[in-house]
């Protein structure tokens, strides 16, 4: 059953589109993920679903009873509020007054809330967001909206949602950028890419297989409308033997044809580590401890560990237990209680915290990466600030806008690549993942594959700490840490909860295979088999029935666009009526596969008919 349509959207914020006609659409039993590239339109989308914003051109439709429940990545609260209030007061109804209070506690001590009394106000942002979390969950609605819910949840809070979400009864549309998560809760995928939204039902590991078949085939088809333009371009300079019909539509055609976009690959990046050179000594912490006032234990205790050059270190643990601290004990940020801390002289710190430091939305984007350095030495020379911006997917639009205008992830990646700019030999990351896409995290991933320095990693994304680590060091929420040789999963397997969700089938995401079914070379063999098999052309002209299709199609694919025309005007008109809105999309999406299948016929005949003239 359909929840809510979107069709034709537009929407745009000053100069910038974040969409051009797209389409989407929630179903019951969708469990959807929402990715794509910070400030092409995820949040936006999701407002739109919760009616909180609409779109400047389109046509939105929900059914009439249909309820939508929205969290956003920033909660608002009111002034002296309660945790327990702000839950109870979301979610209480005539119907569930008698279980909500039960419901509504256990959530929120196991989201890490023993005293529920005390004022949202007081609390931090990733507990402020926690609360508004429980509040979502606990709601009756069909069609729930989560933007980035895992931040700042630690690992076992992660797997808690992932089997709160798993059995939950009714549409979920979400943004993360946990692929894990992503590959264990959705069952489908919808990207946003270049104003356009690009449906996939598949999990994470399913949509990059999808995807990488989505966009060989629109490699093709660009192919394709090349050749035919080409054609085209070629009948018009001979000039059309008549004024009919059919030549208009051809003209038409035409036009169309030289009019669209050329598609563009989706960029890559091959970022060569920018560190600077690292001496034999480098950090030492020497039986470290630090504690806090009103804290019954120290967050850490008689801590020592001497860093080598090109340790890949994650750090792991409860939400609380200490692990920013050690890292602000390492940069200078905090002084320990007792112990020694001794940094090498050659040792350049390149420090990405959970706060965008130094980011004054008055500045412009490019004047900003240049106050590190406006060239920036690499293993292959120097390369500009400007280049580096580009690299990092910051266009040469974006790189002469102001921060202020950015989104929360495009300042998040912003301030990641203005420490990278500066060279470091020592990269400690504190919670990286937050706010960032996938596509920026696989460039960084891709970056610290060749970085040649020591990195530092505190990160509850799963996924990326398999990516990039190579030992652990983990807090037990009393001050001990130790440490394991091996990657998140090797240690979960072995010790954590996280092993009961992979025996159990939940599994990883794997890379995406090449192909289903038979090896690729057995279907090539095939496929030059049939070739050679084929019965070879006796003469060089059409058959009979090549011939007469020949003479018809063009007709035939001006009748098809005239059909989608007239379909397009009836969705347009059929704003109250859901139930003929659905069949004339279906109605559409056919005619679209039928005209498609005439044009490779056209090109097909064309092409051979070019052949018989050599």
């Amino acid at each position: 059953m359909n929840l809510l349509t979107m069709k034709n959207i537009h929407k745009a914020y000053t100069d910038k589109v974040l969409f051009k006609g797209a389409d989407f659409s929630v179903n019951t039993g969708d469990k959807i993920g929402v990715i794509g590239i910070n400030g092409t339109g995820k949040s936006s989308l999701l407002k739109m679903i919760a009616g909180i914003d609409t779109c400047d051109a389109g046509l939105i439709v929900k059914g009439n009873n249909v309820v939508v429940n929205y969290l956003p990545q920033s909660p608002t609260f009111h002034d002296d509020e309660t945790i327990y209030e702000h839950v109870i007061t979301a979610n209480s109804t005539e119907e569930n007054k008698w279980s909500i209070e039960g419901d509504a506690r256990a959530l929120l001590d196991k989201l890490g809330f023993t005293d529920t009394s005390i004022s949202v106000s007081s609390l931090s942002g990733g507990q402020k967001k926690k609360v508004a979390l429980a509040a979502a969950l606990l709601s009756s609605c069909d069609i729930l909206v989560l933007d980035e819910p895992t931040n700042h949840l630690d690992n076992d809070m992660t797997e808690y949602l992932e089997d709160y979400l798993n059995n939950y009864r009714g549409a979920l549309v979400m943004v993360t950028h946990d692929r894990y998560f992503l590959d264990r809760v959705t069952n489908r995928i919808v990207e946003i890419d270049k104003g356009y939204i690009y449906s996939y039902n598949a999990n994470y590991e399913g949509y990059l297989m999808l995807k990488a078949e989505r966009e060989n085939i629109a490699l093709a088809t660009e192919r394709k409308n090349q050749n035919i333009l080409r054609k085209e371009i070629a009948w018009i300079r001979r000039g059309a033997r008549a004024r009919s019909t059919k030549q208009k539509a051809h003209i038409k055609r035409y036009e169309a044809l030289a009019a669209e976009e050329m598609i563009e690959a989706d960029k890559t990046v091959n970022l060569s580590s920018i560190a600077s050179r690292l001496g034999n000594k480098t950090i030492e912490l020497h039986n470290i401890s630090k504690s806090f006032p009103g804290l019954t234990h120290p967050l850490i205790e008689n801590f020592s560990y001497n860093f080598l050059r090109n340790d890949r270190i994650g750090i792991t643990g409860p939400n609380g237990c200490g692990k920013s601290t050690l890292m602000k004990l390492i940069t200078g940020n905090l002084k320990p209680d007792s112990g020694i801390i001794e940094i090498g002289e050659t040792v350049n710190i390149g420090y990405f915290s959970q706060e965008n430091e130094m980011l004054d939305d008055n500045k412009i984007v490019l004047d900003y990466v240049k106050e590190t350095a406006e060239y920036i030495r690499t293993v292959d020379g120097y390369m500009s600030a400007s280049t580096l911006c580009e690299e990092f997917l910051f266009d040469s639009t974006l790189q002469h806008q102001r921060i202020g205008k950015l989104s929360g992830g495009e300042k998040r990646r912003l301030y990641l690549l203005k420490i990278l700019a500066g060279s470091p030999n020592v990269l400690i990351l504190d919670e990286p993942t937050n706010d960032l896409d996938i596509s920026t995290l696989c460039i960084l991933e891709d970056y610290l594959d060749t970085f040649q320095g020591i990195l530092i990693v505190v990160s509850h994304d799963r996924y990326f700490l398999d990516r990039v680590v190579k030992r652990l060091f983990v807090y037990d929420g009393y001050g001990q840490i130790r440490q394991f040789e091996g990657s998140y999963t090797d240690y979960y397997l072995e010790y954590g909860t996280f092993a009961n969700s992979v025996k159990s089938g939940s599994g990883s995401v794997k890379p995406a295979p090449a192909s289903k079914g038979k090896p690729a070379a057995d279907s090539s063999k095939s496929g030059a088999a049939e070739k050679d098999t084929a019965p070879k052309r006796a003469k060089n002209k059409f058959t009979f029935n090549e011939q007469r299709e020949y003479d018809t199609i063009e007709d035939d694919i001006a009748a098809c666009e005239e059909t989608i025309d007239g379909l397009d005007r009836e969705i347009a008109a059929s704003t109250t009526d859901f139930t003929k809105l659905n069949h004339l999309m279906a109605e559409k999406e056919n005619a679209e596969l039928k005209l498609e299948h005439l044009m490779e016929r056209y090109v097909y005949l064309t092409d051979l008919l070019e052949s018989f003239k050599k």
